[in-house]
């Protein structure tokens, strides 16, 4: 019986990477997004590709519908894998967005990845197996806005349940990668011009990163070196630097 892994957000960047790299493995795919189209093409060249089994579910989780749509596909009790990958950026600062943008990015960062774990741990707990990967991001140790919130959120509670999971055989791991080769920054409309050429990761990398971590039992991911620097960084720098750090970011991508 082959096992199988349900990827949002994979219609391109790290989701992309995601679904091709289990597809390398030999997982089937449930892959899901907002882009029906591209995610038939990717269904396609993967079954070419890999003879995999591939279903697509287009679901838009800044919805209520969205979500559900999901959480019912999860309980089915098929699903051995879990990456929560879809989000997005605003570019605003807090005190000059819409509210309503701020609420669909809150639902789609935070309240999609926790609905969608607590959907899937019944089956893996009575499995005893199973592997949720979170992606927060390095934002989740600074103070960059709204979207550094809501990844701490997410971080925080991904490592809460690997706590909570210890003595059982599931694996969660919050992944927290840092500026990554995709399509978010351009489609926030953040300017990226003035980071350095060795902050930038290979958005491959960081999923084989993040998968040989999960496996391992790892609650953190925490791909390439400049980032794990950080990371310790962030944990002893006093947080007044930490605050100025992370707004002076902020604003240079606007």
């Amino acid at each position: 019986m082959s096992m199988k892994a349900l990827v949002t957000g994979a219609s391109s960047g790290i989701g992309w990477h995601f679904a091709n790299h289990l597809s390398r493995e030999g997982y089937d795919l449930v892959i899901t997004s907002r882009d029906f189209d591209r995610l038939n093409h990717i269904a396609s060249e993967f079954k070419g590709k890999y003879q995999n089994q591939i279903e697509v579910i287009a679901a838009d989780l800044t919805t209520e519908t969205g979500i559900q749509q999901i959480e019912d596909r999860l309980r089915s009790g098929d699903i051995d894998v879990l990456i929560n990958n879809a989000g997005y950026g605003l570019n605003k600062p807090f005190s000059n967005s819409e509210l309503i943008d701020e609420i669909k990015i809150l639902k789609i960062l935070c309240e999609a990845p926790m609905r969608l774990a607590h959907s899937v741990l019944p089956a893996m707990i009575k499995n005893n197996a199973g592997i949720i990967i979170n992606v927060s991001s390095v934002a989740a140790w600074i103070t960059g806005g709204h979207y550094s919130a809501m990844k701490s959120y997410l971080m925080v509670l991904s490592e809460s349940l690997h706590t909570e999971l210890a003595d059982t055989a599931i694996k969660v791991t919050s992944l927290a990668p840092g500026f990554t080769h995709t399509e978010f920054h351009q489609r926030g409309k953040m300017k990226m011009d003035s980071l350095p050429k060795f902050m930038w990761l290979h958005a491959d990398n960081v999923v084989i990163t993040a998968w040989n971590d999960a496996k391992a039992g790892k609650a953190i991911s925490i791909p390439g070196r400049q980032y794990q620097a950080i990371y310790l960084l962030t944990r002893f720098a006093p947080r007044n630097l930490v605050r100025a750090i992370g707004f002076s970011l902020r604003r240079k991508q606007r």
